[in-house]
C-alpha cells in the first residue's frame, strides 16, 4: 500500500479510531492518555469505542495529551465543518492587533489573501509615489 492510500484511509478514520490510531503511534496505553489529559480511563475508552462523544473542551484536553491539532478532531467529531472557510492566524493576528485600524486591517488582509488565494501569484505591488520601480528579470 503506497503511503499516500495511508494517508487518506487514516484521514477517513472516524473520531474514536483516529484517537486510539493516534495513542497507539504515540506509544501511549489508555491510562496514560487518560492521565495526561486530565479525565478518566473508561471516559476516554468509550471516546475510542464511539460510545461517547466528547466535548470541545474534553477534544482540546486529548489533542494537547496526543500532541495532534483540537481543530482536527473537532472536524472529525462534527462540531467545525472542515469546507467552511477559516481565518488564517496571519488574518486573526491582524484581526487582534490592536495598533491597527479598521481600515488598515482591511487593507493588510487584502494584500495577504492577494498572495496566497489562487492567481495571487499575479499580485504586483506597485511602487511609492517617488521610488523607482524595479523590474525583475
Amino acid at each position: 500500500m503506497e503511503r499516500n492510500e495511508v494517508i487518506e484511509q487514516h484521514e477517513r478514520l472516524p473520531l474514536g479510531d483516529f484517537i486510539a490510531a493516534q495513542r497507539r503511534a504515540a506509544e501511549m496505553s489508555l491510562r496514560q492518555l487518560a492521565e495526561r489529559a486530565g479525565i478518566s480511563n473508561p471516559y476516554v475508552s468509550q471516546i475510542e469505542r464511539g460510545l461517547r462523544k466528547p466535548s470541545a473542551e474534553v477534544l482540546n484536553q486529548i489533542a494537547t495529551a496526543l500532541s495532534v491539532s483540537a481543530e482536527s478532531l473537532y472536524v472529525r467529531a462534527g462540531i467545525i465543518d472542515p469546507d467552511e472557510p477559516r481565518p488564517t492566524s496571519v488574518q486573526r493576528a491582524v484581526q487582534t492587533d490592536p495598533a491597527l485600524t479598521a481600515v488598515q486591517k482591511q487593507a493588510l488582509i487584502s494584500v495577504y489573501l492577494a498572495f496566497v488565494q489562487p492567481g495571487g501569484a499575479d499580485f504586483a505591488p506597485q511602487p511609492m509615489p517617488g521610488q523607482p520601480a524595479t523590474t525583475e528579470e
